[in-house]
């Protein structure tokens, strides 16, 4: 379907005037180390068949991006930091960011694809997005997508992403191809990605089965973004502790986007739950809501100081990391915090790295 005049962050959290967003005030951190910045590549149009992608210009001028039956408007890819690595790397000198993780575009997640579809597609995007990281060592490291609608495949694919071609991560959306992340079919690609010792990076999609979000109500004020990935990332918090994938898998290090959505302002009651409802398992039971939601990492793309404060006080610092959705509309570049969580954020991400 069409969707004449989407959201402007139905992309990878892009926007029409997408830019870095380089604000007064915003000092460079040396080394600071970003985690969250999708990228749009050029070489993997086509490459998922007939769901495209695709990138194209509208009769009226207007650029579009169709991934399957939807299509995006009014969001410029081509000529921004998001296709064009010249302008990513002056970008963050402008903006102080030393090294900067590309991930997959949240739109081509592509779960419903026939898996033979969704293989090709995975192995051209990491091809492609390898190797342009490869070209810019010192400032760029690469994140796997994968075609998680077949495990087995999906963990042929991350073993080849990591060893053959350098990628430093593997990236999830927050419901692979339509399971939970706690569904046990899942379990095969936790242990390949602890033995491959690389993180795991969650964020949600913006569409839905049929293209927009499944709920109406989320077309709205871009409220898809605002209200629909935070929902997303708050159940992927709770299906990581309360479905026991951290209990499972001691070694997983999975890093949830945006700050793990409202899970932060959530989780006093989290905790009353695990106490009070009978779902909860004996270990978690005995260790707390506490003990696994610490066990998670989180970007600390929140845009406001007591938001941040809340995630400090609830998560801890010690694996908070600095995410920015990198020349998106809602970009945090000039947000880097000032003083000794600025430090800490590099540490911490170069240890979730392995830098």
């Amino acid at each position: 379907m069409s969707e004449p005049d989407a959201g402007p962050d139905a992309g990878p959290d892009a926007g029409p005037d997408a830019g870095p967003d380089a604000g007064p005030g915003a000092g460079p951190v040396d080394g600071l180390v970003d985690v969250h910045a999708h990228a749009v590549l050029a070489s993997s149009e086509g490459a998922a068949g007939a769901a495209g992608p695709e990138l194209g210009t509208s009769p009226d001028g207007r650029p579009f991006y169709r991934v399957g039956d939807y299509v995006l408007h009014g969001v410029r890819y081509a000529g921004s930091p998001f296709m064009d690595v010249d302008l990513r790397l002056a970008a963050m000198d402008e903006t102080g960011i030393a090294v900067q993780v590309l991930s997959p575009n949240p739109l081509t997640y592509f779960g419903a694809l026939p898996p033979t579809d969704a293989v090709a597609f995975a192995r051209s995007h990491n091809d492609g997005l390898a190797a342009l990281a490869g070209a810019h060592p010192d400032r760029l490291l690469a994140c796997a997508q994968l075609p998680v609608q077949d495990v087995p495949a999906a963990v042929a694919e991350a073993r080849r992403a990591v060893r053959d071609l350098g990628m430093v991560g593997i990236y999830l959306d927050t419901d692979p191809a339509g399971r939970t992340l706690d569904d046990r079919e899942l379990d095969p690609l936790y242990e390949a990605v602890v033995d491959l010792d690389v993180p795991l990076f969650v964020h949600p999609s913006p569409l839905g089965a049929e293209g927009p979000p499944d709920d109406r109500r989320l077309r709205r004020f871009d409220l898809d973004l605002l209200l629909g990935f935070a929902y997303d990332e708050t159940l992927a918090v709770a299906a990581l502790v309360f479905g026991g994938v951290l209990e499972r898998h001691p070694g997983l290090d999975v890093c949830v986007s945006h700050g793990g959505g409202a899970a932060a302002f959530l989780s006093g009651r989290f905790a009353r739950a695990v106490e009070k409802r009978p779902w909860a398992s004996e270990a978690l039971r005995a260790n707390g809501f506490e003990h696994y939601y610490r066990r998670i990492w989180f970007d600390t793309h929140v845009h406001d100081e007591l938001s941040l404060e809340l995630l400090v006080a609830h998560a801890g610092v010690d694996r908070l990391v600095f995410g920015t959705n990198f020349a998106g509309w809602d970009s945090g570049a000039a947000d880097a915090p000032a003083g000794d969580l600025a430090g800490t954020l590099t540490a911490n991400a170069r240890r979730l790295l392995r830098l």
